[in-house]
């Protein structure tokens, strides 16, 4: 079978996708199955003038608010672009972006198309105080579910959670299907190590929807409870000078690292004991299956899929969205007792090991393939 993976972002860029779909792509590779990676530079913008019309709203409504505009305006690019690279055909195309799957379904109708919703970027635009809800970015952008559906042959999505989040905007929820992301466990490399002071790690974009506020606010309790710790933070983001002023506020900055943004942070993250990220939305959050790959104790908030991920107190601790307090307690839980921290982390890379694994994505990705498209041969 030939198939071609429809990014959005280079397969170099960071986040869930690209932790796992070039893997996805060495392994179809190694049992015959060929396998492409096709994405948008950064440096196409602007190139494209075509028309964009959609089946199940209407586009012209949405026109002229600036958000609406870039997006409409990346469809195009993305046509541009595929235009000018892609001269051949495929026997299916699988998509993990709504713009390359509708781009893909124009202009190759006759292709089978399976499109994996990871994140909503609606929600996050949100959260960091883009957009207000049901505002006009937020309907056009929650139409384009329903477009989606209409368009694609399969969708599939990586939490439960977030299946029940597109309920509202799709006529058939229970038709898509739940894939977790699974990661190649060759990338991490757990060290048993001792440190003297606690390394707290997070690593995220520096954006409002992330919660790194909280997370500051429970550590500057922490340190007035008396804990010594190092919170290490990589990423970069928008709010990055305002996290470091509010570290000096709190009295905290000679008790963090800002690292700034790092390609594979997997390999610098088994040297530290605890992860922590109180996220306000994650649809799946990939970090937390990393960390605990790299067998580090997991702390997060309640929410989305990290919320399936963690079994509260088994493999990791889940606290509430928005409260620093309780945030505090977890840590001061998994800062002052080592054998607890050390089950955690035990537990959660067993069970990371267990139902994170690629070799799951692979065999369940195989059957979606088979299914979508019977009729291709499974080699080239």
């Amino acid at each position: 079978m030939n198939i071609l993976q429809a990014l959005f972002f280079p397969p170099e860029q960071p986040g869930g996708v690209s932790s796992m779909i070039p893997y996805v792509q060495e392994r179809f590779n190694r049992i015959g199955w060929h396998m492409e990676l096709f994405s948008l530079p950064k440096r196409v913008r602007g190139k494209g003038q075509e028309e964009v019309t959609f089946d199940t709203f209407d586009v012209r409504l949405y026109e002229g608010n600036p958000v609406v505009d870039k997006y409409l305006q990346t469809y195009r690019d993305y046509v541009w672009w595929t235009k000018l690279r892609i001269n051949k055909t495929y026997d299916l195309i699988h998509a993990h972006h709504p713009i390359a799957a509708l781009v893909m379904k124009r202009l190759y109708p006759d292709t089978p198309l399976i499109m994996t919703i990871h994140s909503s970027y609606e929600r996050e635009l949100m959260l960091n105080g883009r957009i207000a809800e049901d505002g006009l970015e937020h309907r056009f952008l929650t139409s384009v579910y329903g477009e989606l559906e209409a368009k694609a042959d399969r969708l599939l999505t990586v939490s439960e959670s977030f299946r029940q989040y597109m309920s509202p905007y799709v006529k058939k929820a229970d038709a898509i299907q739940v894939i977790p992301n699974g990661f190649d466990e060759k990338r991490f490399k757990p060290i048993s190590h001792e440190n003297e002071v606690v390394q707290l790690i997070t690593v995220c974009r520096l954006v409002p929807a992330k919660g790194l506020d909280i997370l500051l606010h429970a550590c500057a309790e922490l340190n007035a409870r008396g804990h010594t710790f190092v919170l290490h933070i990589i990423g970069d983001g928008p709010i990055r000078q305002e996290l470091e002023q509010l570290a000096l506020q709190l009295n905290l900055y000679d008790d963090i690292i800002f690292y700034g943004y790092m390609l594979h942070p997997e390999e610098f993250m088994p040297f530290f004991d605890v992860f922590v990220l109180p996220s306000r939305a994650e649809a799946f959050g990939s970090v937390f299956a990393e960390a605990a790959l790299c067998w580090l104790a997991l702390v997060g908030t309640n929410v989305g899929g990290i919320a399936e991920q963690i079994d509260d107190g088994v493999n990791g601790l889940l606290v509430p969205s928005e409260d620093p307090a309780a945030l505090c307690d977890a840590l001061e839980k998994v800062v002052t007792d080592p054998s607890f921290r050390y089950n955690l982390a035990r537990a959660a890379w067993n069970k990371a090991k267990k139902v994170y694994s690629l070799q799951r994505v692979i065999a369940q990705l195989k059957q979606v393939y088979t299914e979508t498209n019977p009729a291709a041969q499974e080699s080239p």
